[in-house]
């Protein structure tokens, strides 16, 4: 897979992209990830990529024709996002969407914002990592590219290791997880995951998941269309209260 980013910052995403399972993936050549300058497009002596905005304003803006110039120079891969709160927000199905195509690219904003023609005719969407703003999208390039790259097959050691994860094929957030020692200052391991018995465990974790959700995010649990009658028997087989309608997250606690 091959991904371009476009920014004002190239050592700093390259810094980051350069460690960890992204950098590892980089030097085997599963992922190909070229970081593109701006400012080597710009048409002034100084460099710059930005200007001050029409119609007056507080900040700087970008430029269109370094923006232009330095994407139409290397011929991305397509879809090209702007990085921006606006934009559709980047979700664990959508990371996984773009894993399964051949690349994709980033525009980086800066500064007070993106001409916007940029937006409207040079990108193909603009992508959001929350409803916050940042001081540029090179952080929010970090965030897509970790999400997406992590499941690019070959990526991840083990390829199982993104199959009980939050925001899953479950639609849940991931189970608690535990290593040794068993007992940690008095706070003890589940005794389930000492059995032995994987059917066993299997169940705990989904139950456990539920739990977790129903506390943390139950919208998740309403939008797979509430608790199944297994839900609500597995929930209970390990002693998990199970929530009436309408109560909240706080009315009901795990044992």
């Amino acid at each position: 897979m091959r991904i371009d980013v476009f920014t004002i910052f190239p050592e700093m995403v390259d810094g980051f992209l350069s460690q960890s399972l992204i950098g590892k993936a980089r030097r085997n050549g599963i992922l190909e990830i070229r970081i593109h300058d701006l400012r080597s497009e710009a048409i002034d002596p100084h460099r710059s990529v930005d200007d001050a905005p029409f119609g007056g304003g507080a900040g700087m803006v970008l430029a269109p024709e370094p923006l232009f110039g330095a994407v139409e120079k290397v011929d991305p891969p397509r879809p090209l996002f702007f990085l921006g709160p606006g934009g559709t927000t980047l979700t664990q199905p959508l990371a996984q969407e773009l894993a399964s195509g051949g690349g994709f690219s980033l525009l980086c904003g800066r500064y007070e914002g993106v001409d916007q023609r940029v937006v409207d005719h040079l990108c193909d969407g603009e992508l959001s990592v929350g409803d916050y703003v940042l001081a540029g999208g090179e952080v929010a390039s970090l965030v897509v590219i970790e999400a997406v790259g992590r499941l690019v097959p070959g990526v991840m050691g083990n390829a199982e290791s993104g199959d009980d994860e939050s925001f899953g094929a479950a639609g849940l957030l991931e189970y608690p997880q535990y290593t040794r020692p068993a007992d940690f200052r008095g706070h003890a391991v589940p005794e389930v995951l000492l059995s032995g018995n994987h059917a066993r465990v299997a169940r705990w974790r989904r139950a456990a998941a539920l739990d977790r959700t129903l506390r943390h995010r139950p919208d998740l649990v309403e939008a797979r269309g509430g608790l199944t009658g297994d839900d609500v028997s597995v929930l209970r087989e390990f002693g998990y209260a199970v929530p009436s309608p309408g109560s909240t997250a706080q009315e009901f606690d795990a044992p």
